[in-house]
């Protein structure tokens, strides 16, 4: 029997202490990291502000965009070079770089709070997990799947985000955890993972719209996501606990996602698959941001 698949959703990262969105409006999000406010530009926020400007005029950090492309920061006083902010046991690096990035996702801690249950229940029942992060970044999801109990191969073409990752990896003390942090492109990655006759209970992937490899490689998601795919397809275990992808690409579709799964999963008895927007609830007046979109298959 192939998977169920059920009804597009909304999730929603609500369970934050350290982080805020404050307001958003007129191409602009008002954030709380810890104890430092950060003022962003984000595409998607075309609704007018209903807080007063006074509320807005209070942050330390604003980021400029440029009409040329890329911005700047203009902070109203020193900020350290980079402070700390925690999502239950995990503890992150925040950090505001070039390119408007704090270095976390916070909206993802919905998807972190999903599959670490996954996790939990199956190590509960004696089972051993084994998970596979692609895209990994700064390595929060690496850090969610290690503090569940799972071993943890963390894979990413840009070294940076691989040490950013080893570090958030020590805050959340899991120095000791069995978490491996690979700089590689992902496709020759998995590629040679086969050759190795490796498997995984699941993977969890974030791909970029667009990026490049460690070698130069170049990849654009709408040509090159499925043939990955079908790759990873060939070192997921026989008995797989989930397959998580997250993208942010605004021109596709939750619904293409779903269909992704369903296509490469499809001779795996049993199974669900769920896909829908991820978002971040607004303090202000109760909206909500959409920040991407996901689809899970689970077991």
């Amino acid at each position: 029997m192939s998977a169920t698949i059920q009804r597009p959703a909304l999730i929603v990262a609500d369970r934050w202490r350290d982080y805020q969105l404050l307001d958003c409006g007129l191409g602009m999000k008002q954030e709380r990291w810890g104890p430092h406010t950060l003022v962003r530009p984000d595409p998607q926020i075309i609704w007018p502000r209903s807080g007063g400007a006074a509320a807005w005029e209070q942050w330390d950090g604003y980021y400029h965009r440029s009409e040329t492309g890329g911005g700047r920061w203009e902070f109203r006083r020193p900020l350290p070079e980079y402070w700390e902010i925690g999502y239950g046991t995990l503890r992150f690096k925040i950090r505001p770089t070039s390119f408007k990035h704090t270095g976390l996702f916070p909206e993802q801690a919905v998807n972190w709070d999903w599959f670490a249950e996954k996790i939990r229940a199956a190590r509960a029942a004696g089972r051993e997990v084994s998970v596979l992060n692609l895209f990994g970044y700064t390595g929060a999801a690496t850090c969610a799947a290690a503090a569940a109990g799972a071993s943890v191969c963390h894979v990413d073409a840009a070294e940076g985000m691989v040490k950013w990752c080893r570090e958030n990896v020590a805050l959340s003390g899991l120095a000791d955890a069995p978490v491996r942090t690979i700089t590689d492109d992902c496709m020759k990655f998995v590629r040679r993972e086969i050759k190795r006759g490796r498997r995984y209970d699941a993977i969890i992937m974030d791909p970029p719209t667009y990026g490049r490899g460690a070698g130069g490689e170049m990849w654009k998601l709408e040509d090159h996501l499925w043939p990955l795919l079908r790759e990873c397809r060939e070192v997921l275990g026989d008995r797989p606990l989930f397959f998580l992808i997250n993208a942010y690409t605004a021109r596709l579709s939750p619904t293409v996602v779903v269909n992704l799964l369903a296509a490469l999963l499809h001779d795996v008895p049993g199974g669900t698959i769920t896909g829908g927007e991820v978002g971040l609830p607004i303090e202000r007046d109760g909206k909500t941001l959409p920040c991407g979109i996901y689809g899970r298959w689970e077991s």
